[in-house]
């Protein structure tokens, strides 16, 4: 499997053959094809290529497949007890590429199927028979016994209402 390190718009993006690449937004039509100019680095198994800063001899076909728009970003500002609150967001716009060929000008090749990215899905639940509960014993209940327990009887002493008096002696 060969991939590159290719750059574009200031950032890096790994291109793998068969594979497509969502760079930042290009200012070329859909299904058009060009090649990429900065490639910092080739590997193709054990064999590894790298620039200084860039390879000069590889070259990297890609084909626009379309222009899509990303994730909304939501972003919203407050100050508390101030009256300031600021809405926003953006959404940023993308060039989905489809890489053709990487290699030498002159190679001529038949380009590898890219093996698909693992798509996981969510298995569907196997419906569980209903748990059976068991049903708890009965507790015996001993026989009734006489109860052994004495209540005292405290006198009921009510305390006065009266007010407390300051008692200070002048």
């Amino acid at each position: 499997m060969r991939f590159a390190i290719v750059e574009s718009g200031g950032k890096q993006y790994r291109a793998v053959e068969g594979r497509t690449i969502e760079v930042d937004r290009l200012p070329v039509e859909a299904g058009k094809k060009f090649d990429f100019e900065r490639i910092l680095l080739m590997s193709d198994g054990d064999d590894i290529l790298v620039g200084t800063p860039t390879i000069s001899d590889i070259l990297v076909k890609v084909t626009v497949v379309d222009h899509v728009r990303g994730p909304k970003i939501d972003r919203f500002k407050y100050r508390p007890k101030k009256r300031i609150r600021v809405r926003g967001g953006h959404r940023q716009q993308y060039t989905r590429l489809l890489v053709d060929f990487i290699g030498r000008p002159d190679e001529k090749r038949e380009v590898e199927e890219a093996e698909p990215a693992p798509i996981v899905a969510e298995a569907p639940e196997a419906e569980e028979a209903p748990k059976v509960r068991k049903q708890a014993k009965a507790k015996k209940e001993p026989a009734a016994k006489p109860s052994t327990k004495k209540t005292s009887a405290k006198s009921a002493t009510t305390k006065s209402a009266s007010k407390k008096t300051d008692t200070k002696k002048k």
